[in-house]
């Protein structure tokens, strides 16, 4: 069955950056429509990046500039790469795959951001 791992969480100081990763299995990933979303303590699941199969990308504002979605199509597997961390990026980041109507989700990785 479909399953979306996540890796590359940890704690970072303020200004600092990190790497998630998101490696797929079970599906088509080529065709997936693959993006990131974080939820916060206390906030409801937010929308970070999200990457197109034929790779398109779009950002949350606030994340342009400082965040960047890739994928590797060979590997099954999408990247986010986080540059010049805030306290407020702090949360839990969650691997999504959507295709159609069908949506797959990891089971997150904790970003801490110290400041």
């Amino acid at each position: 069955q479909a399953q979306l791992v996540e890796s590359g969480g940890g704690l970072v100081q303020a200004g600092g950056s990190l790497r998630l990763s998101c490696a797929a299995s079970g599906i088509i990933f080529s065709i997936y429509d693959m993006a990131w979303y974080r939820q916060a303590p206390g906030k409801q699941r937010e929308l970070v990046a999200r990457i197109r199969s034929g790779g398109y990308t779009d950002y949350v504002d606030s994340m342009k500039g400082r965040f960047t979605i890739s994928r590797d199509n060979a590997k099954k597997t999408v990247y986010l790469q986080m540059n010049s961390l805030k306290p407020e990026d702090t949360a839990v980041y969650y691997c999504n795959g959507r295709l159609s109507d069908t949506n797959y989700w990891g089971k997150g990785t904790l970003v801490t951001v110290s400041s």
